[in-house]
């Protein structure tokens, strides 16, 4: 049974294969900085301990990553050469930003890693279009040599999750935590939960629409069944009104009266009517949130915008 893991790329918990414990340096290795061989070569990750009940759901389930080999607990000596890779990493990423400068390329460098073998440096970068890097290739080569070059395209929502972070909800983002695939998300959502349409509000820091706009969306959807939409005439214990705004998830609406008030009753206390009455709704303080920022149609299309917004190519 899979005893333990590191967390990989966007803490995918990846589990280990290989240790052998007789060796008392493996025999608990949990908080650990540990050396494993990925797809890349020789990477440096923390080890973790597997619940057993997860560990088992580890075993059955058909998407648990493949296991990387272990090869050993990081020794002082390992630390001092990883301090020295960090370094070099930071170095490396400047070199190639100078170069891309040099060619004029429309791409923006977000990251450079190397692996701790020293054979392979990767460089990720975002573009809103191809960019055709064969003479920026050429360049690295003469400046990293003896070493494999990878450059690696990636989106917008894609660099938030490698780069980690902080969301306006105050916790870690959800794509570099636990979301590993990206759903399409458009504007009608945000519209949909009342919530106010103005790009800070709605928009996370990859400039996309927040990717949390869809976890609820089917709880306001089964909500407004049975709400009557907004603009309808309906009969209040107050008398005839029209609705304004509604509460989805405390049942309630708000209703204008030809007065120009504004009271909130549940839906059960109104009803429906075929009347026309002299009321105008179109107020954006009707809505609960007044909008502060001035959003043309451009500015939604870019929020809405997929192409390029997720390769998966992390």
């Amino acid at each position: 049974m899979i005893k333990y893991a590191v967390k990989y790329l966007k803490n995918t918990f990846v589990p280990l294969k290989g240790i052998k414990e007789e060796n008392e340096c493996n025999s608990d290795l949990d908080g650990k900085l540990v050396l494993v061989r990925t797809e890349k070569g020789e990477e440096v990750l923390k080890a973790f301990l597997v619940c057993p009940k997860v560990a088992e759901r580890f075993e059955k389930s058909e998407k648990t990553p493949e296991a990387f080999e272990f090869i050993r607990v990081m020794t002082q000596e390992d630390m001092m050469i990883y301090e020295e890779i960090k370094k070099e990493e930071v170095t490396s990423y400047f070199k190639c930003k100078e170069l891309v400068k040099k060619h004029n390329l429309n791409m923006n460098l977000v990251q450079c890693r190397l692996t701790f073998d020293k054979r392979k440096i990767s460089f990720y970068y975002t573009a809103p279009e191809r960019v055709d890097f064969r003479e920026l290739l050429k360049d690295l080569t003469q400046v990293f040599k003896r070493v494999r070059i990878d450059l690696r395209h990636i989106g917008v929502r894609d660099e938030s999750s490698i780069m980690d972070g902080t969301g306006i909800c105050g916790k870690p983002f959800c794509c570099s935590s636990y979301l590993r695939k990206f759903e399409s998300i458009n504007v009608k959502l945000a519209k949909d939960q009342g919530m106010p349409i103005a790009p800070s509000k709605i928009s996370g820091t990859c400039g996309r629409l927040l990717c949390c706009l869809t976890y609820e969306y089917e709880n306001y959807i089964e909500a407004a069944k049975g709400m009557p939409p907004v603009g309808s005439t309906v009969m209040t214990p107050a008398g005839l009104g029209k609705v304004c705004f509604i509460q989805f998830l405390n049942n309630s609406v708000a209703v204008k009266f030809e007065d120009g008030k504004i009271k909130e009753f549940d839906k059960n206390e109104i009803e429906m009517v075929d009347a026309n009455i002299n009321v105008d709704i179109d107020d954006t303080r009707l809505n609960h949130y007044i909008a502060d920022e001035k959003v043309d149609a451009r500015q939604l299309r870019q929020l809405e915008d997929d192409r390029n917004s997720s390769t998966g190519n992390v």
